[in-house]
């Protein structure tokens, strides 16, 4: 079997177990061990309330070398006070112990329920088996993929190759996000490992460019979570020569990583709360570059937009309605509208176009809506996914 997940690229071990937060008995502990140690960055949440584990995180993140990442799902161990840190550095010191490294080379993230205390002991007892686990194949890549999602309904990895001074580099990732998610990141958890030789300031530089245009560019519902957090672990042990400027190699990984990275959001897209089918919506012509992306998003998080992609409605009204009421500069002359290749709206007007095959277009997996705002010159993207009856479903339902 090809190995697709984390374990893919050169040094990197993992593990996914039950270790018994999750009631139903699904996996919610997972460790990715790397023994030679690694290159590390990390972004997270812009909330203002942030889960222990992003506060632990941030803090270790910063260490000169990282040798593991522990990630639990079933529980935030967000607002949950001095109590909620201990237990994150509980954490991070029993995998420490059991791998014979210090705590603050240990990388971690939380997701799940916020406000329950995270039941350390079970989680350490499960630490203890899951380090006794760890293995190199596929096999413990999935097991690592399947024990940090929530109400995902199914893994999402993604994987990429590059040639680097005449040296293959692999770059791999999982990612868990279904719903809670707006920029930036939202309920997202996003495990990367490379075997790229690469400075840590650059490798930190190459994982913001690549979540902004990946992560950063997805909305299910516009809401943002208390626990985002995208890591990423370079071993190095690829061979190529370290990467030690944004030369012509750098410029190669950078771009490697952010299609691995648009992979999976495209990936969490589908597999949203709920949803049956994805779109992304492409501004162009806008006055500037923030308010490209300004439109983008708001089109891709209006509800009635949403609705009518659900329903595989051609009604071009509500997307024309979601920019004007953006706050972007737009030349209302010259303002125009296509759904797929077929224009619907032109310069301002209705456009003829033939109603059951729009509907055709928005009815597939994946569809792109175009606005030409006729304000500048600089475009950008979103996407988004549609709004449905299950969506309502999953989060009336879901834990409280």
């Amino acid at each position: 079997m090809k190995n697709l997940t984390i374990t893919a690229p050169k040094g990197f071990l993992a593990a996914g177990l039950h270790c018994g937060i999750k009631a139903s008995g699904k996996p919610d502990l997972a460790l990715l061990y790397c023994p030679n140690g690694a290159a590390a960055a990390a972004v997270f949440t812009t909330n203002k309330i942030v889960s222990a584990a992003v506060t632990v995180c941030r803090e270790h993140a910063r260490s000169g070398r990282t040798f593991a990442a522990v990630i639990n799902s079933g529980n935030a161990n967000a607002c949950t006070g001095q109590k909620g840190i201990a237990d994150a550095q509980k954490m991070c010191q029993t995998s420490a112990e059991l791998l014979g490294i210090r705590p603050e080379q240990v990388l971690i993230a939380s997701t799940g329920i916020i406000g329950h205390p995270l039941p350390i002991q079970t989680v350490c007892e499960g630490l203890r088996k899951a380090a006794a686990r760890l293995g190199e194949g596929a096999a413990a890549g999935l097991n690592f993929a399947k024990a940090i999602l929530t109400t995902d309904t199914k893994v999402k990895n993604a994987v990429r190759t590059v040639k680097l001074n005449g040296k293959t580099v692999t770059l791999a990732g999982t990612v868990k996000g279904a719903g809670m998610i707006g920029p930036n990141m939202a309920t997202t958890l996003c495990i990367l490992t490379t075997d790229a030789a690469i400075r840590k300031p650059l490798l930190q530089k190459a994982l913001r460019t690549a979540v902004d245009q990946s992560l950063n560019r997805l909305t299910v519902d516009g809401h943002q979570s208390t626990n985002d957090t995208a890591m990423i672990l370079a071993s190095g042990l690829a061979g190529n020569r370290m990467i030690q400027k944004q030369d012509g190699a750098y410029h190669r990984f950078e771009t490697a990583l952010t299609e691995l990275c648009l992979d999976l959001a495209r990936q969490m897209a589908l597999d949203a709360e709920g949803a049956t089918r994805m779109f992304t919506v492409v501004i162009e012509g806008a006055a500037s570059a923030a308010e490209a992306r300004q439109a983008a998003r708001a089109v891709a998080n209006y509800d009635l937009v949403k609705c009518a992609v659900h329903g595989a409605d051609p009604n071009w009204g509500r997307i024309i309605c979601a920019v004007g009421s953006s706050g972007v500069r737009l030349n209302p002359e010259k303002l125009t509208c296509k759904i797929g290749q077929i224009t619907v709206f032109r310069n301002g007007q209705p456009a003829r176009f033939d109603p059951k095959k729009v509907s055709r277009i928005i009815a597939q997996k994946e569809h792109t809506i175009t606005v030409y705002l006729g304000a500048g010159i600089h475009s950008d993207f979103c996407m988004g996914c549609d709004l449905s009856r299950e969506y309502i479903t999953i989060n009336a339902d879901y834990h409280t």
